[in-house]
């Protein structure tokens, strides 16, 4: 569209004063060509059309000006008004859901390193209330521990002390930390950023169940790091309700799914590439 508006402004182009450079690569039609052009197909633009082209390809003309008529009406070309530019096409608008689907796996897995952090402190509190069951080991009179096979709850003991040194060599403390500082970051980031490249393609926003998900999940996400401080200094309270916010979080995000594809069909009908 953008090519085919340029070329039938060629002719026009070329006769103005102040585009000289335009003046000298165009060929000129004659005064007698210009009346004929204009008495015989007057009524047939696809003619005059043809006719313009036959005069272009005789001529030698610059790369500049071949180029000049894909600048010369670009808003056909984008995805709505083209004040924006490329940021109304389809290539910005499909960047949210490919984002917020790996946000989607990421939370699952921050959770997942969450979960093993409270597992290192849990396993650590069994084995103290273990400790408590142990009967004493019996001794003779002479003051001799009496020798004896390990009781269940010894058993037990051992058992959980193992695996609480494997759940330290992991280190999910820090990664657990780590991996919600860069769900929080990159969530809230893309979050805002979903709803502007909306408005960059429609100039409006659409409120709705996806809309105030998202808002809620991104609201969830800063109340659950704000309870980080508290956490530290082993409030389970705090501890609990960060589980509990996040579970929320993830049932959301879930929930976002269907309504989320129904925009990207939407992004696919109603936007171009780029």
């Amino acid at each position: 569209m953008a090519t085919t508006l340029g070329l039938l402004k060629f002719p026009i182009l070329a006769q103005k004063k102040n585009t000289p450079f335009i003046h000298s690569k165009m060929p000129l039609l004659s005064n007698s060509s210009k009346l004929d052009v204009c008495k015989k197909d007057s009524h047939s633009p696809r003619k005059l059309f043809t006719e313009i082209i036959q005069h272009l390809s005789s001529a030698s003309l610059s790369p500049a000006s071949l180029a000049l008529p894909f600048f010369l009406d670009t808003k056909d070309a984008l995805a709505v008004g083209g004040e924006f530019g490329i940021l109304e096409g389809r290539s910005f608008a499909l960047i949210h859901p490919i984002v917020m689907g790996g946000l989607l796996f990421y939370t699952l897995w921050a959770g997942y390193l969450g979960w093993q952090w409270r597992r290192v402190r849990t396993t650590q509190n069994e084995i103290s209330e273990l400790k408590r069951q142990v009967k004493p080991t019996p001794v003779t009179p002479e003051g001799t521990p009496v020798e004896a096979a390990p009781s269940p709850v010894e058993l037990k003991i051992q058992q959980l002390t193992e695996e609480r040194k494997e759940l330290i060599k992991g280190s999910y403390r820090d990664r657990h930390f780590n991996a919600g500082s860069i769900l929080l970051g990159f969530g809230v980031f893309e979050a805002i950023g979903g709803g502007v490249n909306t408005w960059f393609r429609t100039g409006k926003l659409f409120p709705g169940p996806h809309l105030f998900a998202g808002a809620g999940i991104t609201v969830l996400w800063a109340a659950a790091a704000a309870l980080v401080p508290a956490m530290q200094k082993g409030n389970e309270t705090a501890r609990n309700l960060h589980i509990a916010l996040n579970a929320i979080n993830v049932v959301l995000f879930l929930w976002q799914i269907p309504t989320g594809i129904d925009i990207v069909f939407k992004v696919f009908e109603f936007t171009k590439w780029p």
